[in-house]
């Protein structure tokens, strides 16, 4: 750890990939071992660098608050508490919830955070969609169907005023997590008007109580898609922001339009749109945002933001810009840190090469993408840190992308579905 930096500790909600690499970051530049609260031991967070606190499978959201209170007041009542903690989460529901125990979490924890209104002003894509509208920031034609009324018997879906085909998904991804349905996905790719109707039928069906979101299909496969990563710290200022182009997503059901291949590109003009819509929120902390280039006229369609880092986030700290020191000088050194806009290149993947070149069809894309390989390919799993272990479970996991990819997007598509 940097002589100037005081001690501190991380603790962290989830399993996946992204907390992962977050742990990964806060190792690389401070030394630091995470403590990673989850439900079971996944393959990413079986880690060398890792704690992990298992709560086990049924554990309940209400569980995991009352595990990080325990641990505070422990920590509290042994006099350790003059070391701060940093918490951090990386999935939407989670968020949520420190949002709603921020009162609570405050006293143990530093928590970089926007406030649960302005949490639920972005976690809604129509409402988001809304607050680019407010900033002059494009995002595809959008129309919300409301299901709060689908419990009454002549309740009906509102006429469909965008032309097919479309795009459906979740307003609220935290609420969708809670139903199941038969063809439940995370993003819905909708042909003709009988589709959506079916669609709308299932959700009705399954007792789904919230709104969905339908927007025009933007032209173009996955490479025309952006990921935007910001830090606005706790005085009001965006002190990082870094942008790359996916080069494929995945295509699981459960997983549709998760990056799991981007190239580090930075793209001003999303870079000042974001900037504007953090400053319009009054934004703190993490965001991730999704854009799509839309190739009619070249313009950056925003569709989301996720309020927290993202799954993806090595793709920032793999080109230069530790995600950890930024929320370290805001949250430990409490200090203005030197605002960094990432223009280094870098392909980040946790795919094998080979089935990634495989589904970039744009000759001088591929031709530029093998010229930044040659500097070096960054999988965030792959760490010197970590053993034979976390090895082998790299190269299985590369065997079971091949698999899913042969099943669910055996070709490229001029869509991307």
């Amino acid at each position: 750890m940097p002589p100037t930096t005081p001690a501190f500790e991380v603790v962290m909600l989830g399993g996946d990939i992204g907390v992962y690499a977050l742990a990964r970051a806060f190792h690389e530049a401070y030394g630091v071992r995470s403590t990673v609260i989850s439900r079971i031991a996944t393959g990413p967070v079986d880690s060398a660098i890792i704690d992990n606190v298992l709560l086990g499978a049924e554990a309940s959201n209400e569980e995991h608050i009352a595990e990080l209170l325990r641990r505070g007041r422990e920590r509290k009542d042994s006099g350790a508490d003059g070391i701060p903690v940093i918490l951090l989460a990386n999935t939407d529901g989670y968020s949520r919830l420190f949002a709603q125990h921020r009162a609570e979490l405050d006293e143990f924890y530093r928590i970089s955070l926007v406030d649960s209104a302005t949490l639920d002003q972005i976690a809604d894509k129509g409402r988001f969609a809304e607050a680019c509208a407010a900033v002059d920031v494009p995002t595809p034609l959008t129309h919300i169907e409301d299901f709060a009324g689908a419990g009454d018997p002549d309740w009906t879906p509102s006429p469909m005023p965008i032309p097919f085909p479309v795009v459906a998904k979740a307003a609220a991804s935290s609420v969708h997590e809670q139903v199941d349905y038969p063809g439940k996905k995370k993003v819905n790719f909708i042909e003709t008007e009988d589709d959506l109707r079916d669609l709308w039928r299932r959700l009705r069906e399954v007792g789904f109580r919230d709104r969905f979101v339908v927007q025009e299909l933007v032209p173009g496969d996955d490479t025309w898609m952006r990921s935007v990563t910001a830090y606005r710290d706790h005085r009001g200022v965006t002190t990082l922001m870094c942008t790359a182009q996916v080069l494929l997503e995945e295509h699981t059901p459960t997983a549709l339009g998760n990056p799991c291949a981007m190239i580090t590109t930075p793209f001003f003009t999303a870079m000042a749109h974001a900037r504007d819509l953090l400053d319009h929120l009054d934004y703190r902390g993490f965001a991730n945002f999704d854009a799509k280039v839309d190739p009619r006229d070249g313009s950056f369609r925003f569709l989301e933001v996720n309020p927290r880092i993202g799954r993806n986030n090595y793709y920032v700290t793999a080109a230069g810009a530790n995600v950890a020191r930024f929320i370290v000088g805001d949250l430990i050194e409490g200090r203005a840190v030197e605002p960094v806009t990432v223009t280094n290149e870098i392909v980040y993947t946790v795919l094998p090469k080979r089935l990634l070149l495989r589904y970039i069809t744009d000759p001088a894309l591929k031709k530029h993408v093998k010229a930044v390989m040659r500097k070096g390919i960054v999988n965030p799993l792959l760490y010197r840190a970590e053993g034979l272990k976390r090895r082998a479970y790299v190269v299985a996991a590369k065997a079971n992308h091949i698999k899913k990819f042969m099943t669910y997007y055996p070709k490229p598509t001029e869509s991307g579905f």
